[in-house]
């Protein structure tokens, strides 16, 4: 699952757990999901970090100036 789906995903699951209409059960799920997501999502944000470290030469994040 591409970043931005997983995100929308996972903001989509906490509207839904927000509303309240949700059991025990399906909050429980819920998160279980969501966590998962949350974790995929910082895994792919740490790969993007690296392959950009790879590409500075300094290795260190350089500031974008447009």
């Amino acid at each position: 699952m591409k970043f931005e789906e997983a995100l929308k995903e996972l903001e989509t699951l906490v509207r839904k757990m927000e509303s309240g209409g949700m059991s025990l059960d399906e909050m429980i799920k819920s998160y279980e999901a969501g966590r998962k997501l949350v974790d995929d999502c910082q895994k792919e944000l740490e790969s993007v970090r690296q392959r950009i470290e790879k590409v500075t030469k300094s290795g260190g994040v350089e500031e974008f100036t447009a």
